[in-house]
């Protein structure tokens, strides 16, 4: 195969996996890429060639992943669209550059091409690892995600989304060393089988149990057009719509409004503030917001409770550019993207407690929040629900979204909570412990959702060990395949 040919199919590889995600779901071509990728890279080659095989499969993977980043930058961020298009495509480049430098590094200063295919399991997950960590993180696009429909999702509860995508990457191996001469070749994919078939029983355990009786939650939707959000002329239109979609439902346990619902700063909007606590008082309703928190002259991204309960959670993980402007001093002012509303956010502490919501611990993530694995797996541990808060109206009817909600599932699953999910514009839903959506609203409509969730109790074997395994699990694997190296080598 010429080499132009292996650096397209390289590509076409990496769109595979947006493609087995939602709404998609095409599972097997998730894995069909990922299995193209390992026999691509374990063939004889140099380092620089490798690094170009897995640069091309990130840019497949991030150029269909993540092409919504446009809808930002040139419908909100106003960047006209040759310059949109130039920041998208610097975007996906800088991505694909970081997918592609662990497998480069491995295989200059590691492993021969011999060594590859079985340090490529390794390889995988470790990449999976640090682009959810490094610069903070971007965790979106795991592979895991791809198999939340099959029975390998039985894992979730026990390894989390990371220990899906590596048994992901282990069956591609398998898969490509049944090329290989000899009976050993069906060893490892028997193996692999074993696991996928374990996943059905896996999902038969109850990690946790139900605890106090179901809420009734009531998730308002007020699909406020992002173009308008902070507009000053939109205040007062945007108050009177949470209170309508709000004044049938003040029967309801726990009344949700999302991200950012109200267009003001905390100490501006003490006033209706007070106007809805007195009204949650007086139905023994828990009512919680999101809002700007302006603290001893720091903003951040906040969650109040008012009413029956108590707490104020301020977001720890803080998306660049949307809501803080890295290198700042040399950015802002260059192009409207660098000023957009409220991107002069302050992070969160780490340690915080959660929200109380009457009498039940609720772990809050805003937004974004909810991709970070570890992040939930730590704060749910004192919790007995999660409450995601979102504003997905910054990627229009792109498919990020349907991605976000799909991540949100997972949570559920690896920590067997329930998820409540409330957006300005879509898509709001009930989660279940098990991440089947019990109710969910429609996108870009004004709506309340009604529906019950269960407060559940107990831990998962992921809520107590989180990714530190598949860290330590990655460097113990890539040293044994290079120590097997070594001595081959020397025997040579």
């Amino acid at each position: 195969m010429n080499r132009p040919l292996m650096l397209a199919l390289a590509a076409l590889a990496g769109v595979g996996l947006p493609l087995g995600l939602a709404p998609f779901d095409f599972s097997w071509l998730a894995l069909a890429g990922i299995t193209v990728l390992a026999w691509l890279i374990s063939r004889p080659q140099s380092a620089g060639f490798s690094f170009l095989l897995t640069f091309c499969y990130g840019l497949g993977l991030y150029g269909a992943g993540v092409y919504w980043v446009f809808v930002s930058i040139h419908t909100y961020g106003n960047a006209p669209v040759p310059l949109a298009l130039f920041m998208t495509a610097l975007f996906v480049a800088f991505m694909a550059f970081m997918f592609a430098l662990p497998f480069f590094l491995a295989r200059r200063y590691l492993f021969d091409a011999s060594a590859m295919l079985w340090a490529f399991p390794a390889l995988w997950l470790f990449n999976e690892l640090y682009r959810s960590w490094i610069f903070t993180g971007f965790p979106w696009l795991l592979s895991g995600y791809s198999q939340m429909d099959t029975w390998l999702v039985g894992w979730a509860p026990v390894a989390g989304v990371f220990g899906l995508g590596f048994i992901c990457a282990l069956s591609a191996s398998a898969l490509v060393y049944l090329r290989s001469p000899g009976p050993w070749r069906y060893l490892p994919i028997a193996a692999c089988a074993c696991l996928w078939l374990l996943g059905k029983p896996l999902q038969t355990i109850e990690w946790t149990q139900p605890v106090g009786s179901p809420k009734q939650v009531a998730l308002v939707q007020p699909n406020i057009p992002q173009q308008h959000k902070w507009d000053l002329s939109w205040r007062q239109p945007t108050y009177q719509r949470l209170e309508t979609l709000s004044r049938d439902h003040w029967d309801a346990d726990w009344l949700i409004w999302p991200e950012a619902a109200l267009p003001t700063l905390l100490s501006d909007a003490q006033p209706f503030l007070a106007e809805q606590a007195e009204q949650a008082a007086a139905t023994r309703t828990s009512l919680v917001t999101g809002i700007i928190a302006d603290l001893a002259r720091r903003y951040h991204n906040s969650l109040v409770v008012l009413g029956q309960g108590s707490g104020i959670y301020h977001k720890q993980r803080l998306v660049p550019f949307g809501e803080y402007v890295p290198m700042q001093d040399q950015l802002r002012g260059l192009i409207e993207f660098f000023d957009l509303p409220m991107s002069v956010l302050h992070r969160g502490p780490s340690g915080q407690s959660p929200l109380w919501l009457a009498d039940t611990p609720v772990w809050p993530a805003v937004c974004y929040e909810i991709v970070y694995p570890d992040l939930i797996a730590e704060g749910s541990r004192g919790a007995n629900a999660i409450l995601t808060v979102s504003n997905d109206a910054w990627f229009g009817a792109s498919t990020a979204p349907v991605q976000h909600l799909q991540m949100a599932r997972m949570r559920a699953i690896e920590t067997g909570r329930p998820v409540i999910r409330a957006t300005n514009d879509g898509l709001t839903a009930l989660i279940d412990d098990r991440g089947r959506i019990t109710a969910q609203g429609e996108r870009f409509t004004q709506l309340t959702l009604r529906g019950q969730t269960q407060p559940m109790a107990g831990q998962t074997p992921f809520m107590i060990t989180g990714s530190l395994p598949w860290w330590l699990l990655s460097i113990v694997w890539a040293g044994a395949i290079r120590l097997r190296q070594v001595r081959a080598q020397n025997q040579a």
